[in-house]
């Protein structure tokens, strides 16, 4: 799957993006989120966790319920504001 960081969130993890073979005990867009905190510790665990951080699968925002496959695209990014 390839996994896409934008604005801050690519600046905070020093990436803007990765191809990554999913992990077989990884079903959901949450649990992804939560095995990237746990393998890779800081600062992925606070960027990844933040309450404002949006999520996208497939160029759709999506939650942490959203079924994951090998051939998603994962995007992270936070909050767009207009002005």
């Amino acid at each position: 799957m390839k996994l896409v960081y934008f604005a801050r969130v690519r600046e905070q993890l020093g990436c803007d993006e990765e191809i990554l073979d999913k992990p077989s005990d990884v079903a959901t867009l949450g649990q992804l989120v939560d095995w990237l905190a746990r393998q890779r510790g800081e600062p992925w665990a606070s960027v990844l966790t933040a309450p404002d951080l949006i999520m996208a699968l497939n160029q759709e925002v999506a939650g942490p319920q959203a079924q994951l496959s090998e051939q998603d695209e994962v995007a992270f990014f936070p909050p767009v504001t207009g002005g």
